[in-house]
């Protein structure tokens, strides 16, 4: 099994600061972090994940990164395939895809345009779609809620396949990763939570005839330096009524080593480290996550 760590900067990202992201990118690309990954939120005081990937992409020249994760219901298919495509382009495969629905929010689904009763049918044809406009010459196509003919983008993206990971934890969204997704990572788990997602997921797989590359199951593991923000702790009750926070959020990074081994003993082995406070000085806070996790990549 290839453990790979990534960090995330999403919620607790000042855009206000035009360094904070660049020195960070700075600092992941030298210690060796496989990746980052940046969060969307429409309304939220995050960079778009389109500019922050494509800012990561012209600063580096080994980093992967991806968006935690970007929302897929209200996006133009073809047009997210093309920017996706050029992103992957530009940075000689370094692009990872990786799509949600969305957060359970009405001001985010207004800023998306689409209604939450919707986004699920609106994603299982947008995806099938996005993969025929990067693998197909040409591309016709007439669902319920796009028409296409003659349709093309250029150029394709480096990495054939172009692999999809999807979010999620929801049995519907377990369902629907084991149908269209080459990957599982989702947010705000528990090492046993992951264990019967992959079998989930794998399973469903199996059943349209499709498999899951075991090493394609993985984590985004949030960990506060002091107290968890109010926002997350009121999602977190949202979701998961009975769930401790202290399960899914570690509290200090030294405790984000024994959680990603606990993770790794349920199957999973990609990683995505990040913080929900706000930290005092970022670059300690990168240097200190690698000395704890970095080790553990093979």
């Amino acid at each position: 099994m290839h453990i790979r760590v990534g960090f995330g900067f999403g919620g607790a990202a000042r855009p206000d600061d035009h360094q904070t992201f660049g020195h960070l990118v700075d600092d992941l690309e030298r210690l060796g972090f496989d990746s980052l990954w940046v969060s969307e939120r429409a309304g939220g005081a995050t960079l778009d994940p389109m500019v922050a990937m494509a800012y990561a992409a012209g600063r580096t020249e080994r980093l992967k990164f991806g968006p935690a994760v970007m929302v897929l219901p209200g996006r133009n298919p073809v047009l997210c395939a093309k920017a996706l495509a050029s992103l992957d382009r530009i940075s000689n495969g370094r692009a990872l895809p990786a799509f949600g629905l969305g957060i359970a929010d009405n001001a985010e689904h207004q800023a998306f345009g689409v209604k939450r009763s919707e986004r699920a049918a609106w994603f299982d044809e947008a995806l099938p779609l996005i993969r025929r406009l990067w693998t197909e010459d040409v591309v016709d196509h007439h669902g319920e809620r796009f028409s296409l003919d003659g349709v093309r983008i250029l150029p394709k993206p480096v990495q054939d396949p172009f692999e999809v990971w999807l979010g999620g934890q929801a049995p519907s969204e377990l369902r629907r990763c084991g149908r269209l997704g080459d990957g599982w990572l989702p947010s705000f788990t528990t090492p046993d939570a992951v264990a019967d997602g992959i079998r989930l997921v794998s399973e469903t797989a199996a059943a349209h005839g499709r498999s899951i590359d075991p090493e394609h199951f993985g984590a985004l593991v949030p960990f506060v330096h002091g107290a968890l923000p109010e926002r997350f702790a009121q999602r977190l009750r949202t979701r998961q009524p009975d769930l401790d926070p202290a399960e899914v959020v570690a509290h200090g990074i030294r405790g984000l080593r024994s959680r990603l081994e606990e993770f790794v003993s349920a199957g999973a082995s990609k990683f995505v480290a990040f913080p929900l406070d706000e930290p005092d000085d970022w670059h300690a806070t990168v240097v200190e996550v690698a000395d704890e996790l970095l080790s553990l990549q093979s």
